[in-house]
């Protein structure tokens, strides 16, 4: 007799083995089931028949987990449905991602910023080897607490000695947030306080981004460019002008400023997609300056040395500038774009240009800064100049 997995008594009374038990659905299209070993969901996988290669192409389906037991068939027989008519219009089968690493690595693809973080959190933690499958909430709880534990990196002293700060929420909040963009991808949430729900331990630190929450006046930001390196001034005068993420200007080239439409492309973002604004006088004049004499691959804010600005190389340059201008001890570069964000957002420039301008989206900036939009005219970009 045919097997049928539709009915859900029929697949519980099946034997938990390695190879699934397979239903034919047509010709060349079968539907398997590998029931669980631990009484949890089953998993399902589709198999599909490639006449050009003269063998069968397979694909893990997952557990369906977020459906009702009676509802996963059909979902199933639907998603191997699909995969043979791929295969037989000669569509390619994307790569196998079995793994929470394989999920990772996919997302990433696009998007450089991502792949840093799992290479630092993911890749060589345990958690990077379990089967998507299998994935629980004990599993990225286990993580998260790991993650928690790690010792952040603040700066290094003379003697390039690391100096280390216990991980802030905030940084907690940044670091589980690609891991959960990853695996949303290719899970579908578990059911809820169930150990399927493997999205509930990765629910952000409520209120974590205190430091945003301190705001520095044209007044202050003035003070903080009189104290600061010359080395430094010119890209922190940039941060003062441009509500851009320190990385994002940082990684700025010659080539990404056109002088001749006071355009500037920013490319490497939390995005992921470049985008083009268009800057206000002072800012293109700055931009105009550190653009002189430079070939067009070359950083457009470039070191003594040559080299891009990045986190470790501008930490200690403004933290010596913030005291010495007398400035609150927690002010950094990242306050500098909250800064330059408040003043867009009190001048009245609509919250969706912030938005885009600064690489967010509107839903941050209302969230962040909507209690500031009551009673102001709108002014251009322009109103950052110091």
């Amino acid at each position: 007799m045919a097997l049928d997995l539709s009915r859900v008594k029929d697949r519980e009374k099946l034997k938990a083995q390695r190879e699934p038990h397979w239903q034919r659905l047509r010709v060349g299209c079968f539907l398997g089931y590998r029931p669980s070993q631990r009484g949890n969901a089953g998993t399902w996988i589709a198999r599909a028949y490639d006449e050009d290669v003269g063998k069968y192409q397979l694909k893990a389906l997952g557990d369906y987990g977020a459906l009702a037991g009676n509802e996963r068939f059909a979902a199933a027989k639907k998603d191997a449905e699909a995969l043979a008519d791929l295969v037989e219009s000669g569509g390619e089968v994307r790569a196998e991602i079995e793994t929470v690493a394989d999920a990772c690595r996919e997302y990433a693809k696009t998007r450089t910023e991502a792949e840093q973080r799992f290479k630092r959190y993911v890749y060589s933690d345990p958690i990077a080897k379990v089967k998507l499958e299998k994935l629980r909430r004990r599993h990225v709880k286990d993580w998260r607490t790991r993650l928690e534990a790690l010792p952040a990196l603040v700066s290094r002293n003379k003697g390039d000695q690391p100096i280390h700060r216990k991980r802030a929420p905030s940084s907690v909040n940044r670091d589980m947030a690609v891991l959960r963009a990853a695996l949303s991808k290719v899970l579908s949430p578990g059911a809820p306080n169930s150990e399927a729900a493997w999205q509930e331990a990765l629910k952000a630190v409520r209120n974590a981004d205190g430091q945003r929450t301190l705001y520095l006046d044209r007044a202050e930001r003035r003070k903080l460019l009189k104290a600061i390196h010359a080395e430094a001034a010119p890209f922190v005068h940039a941060l003062c002008l441009l509500p851009l993420r320190p990385g994002a200007m940082a990684a700025l080239t010659v080539g990404d400023f056109d002088k001749r439409t006071a355009e500037l492309t920013i490319g490497k973002d939390k995005t992921g997609k470049p985008r083009r604004i268009q800057l206000p006088a002072d800012a293109t004049k700055l931009l105009a300056e550190q653009a002189k004499n430079k070939l067009p691959t070359a950083p457009l804010f470039m070191r003594a040395n040559g080299k891009a600005w990045d986190k470790s190389s501008w930490k200690l340059p403004i933290k010596a500038a913030v005291i010495k201008a007398g400035l609150p001890a927690e002010a950094s570069a990242y306050t500098l774009r909250h800064s330059t964000i408040t003043d867009l957002v009190t001048a009245g420039l609509p919250l969706l240009t912030i938005a885009q301008i600064s690489g967010t989206s509107a839903e941050m900036i209302e969230r962040h800064y909507g209690h500031l939009t009551s009673g102001v005219a709108v002014k251009a970009l322009g109103t950052l100049a110091l």
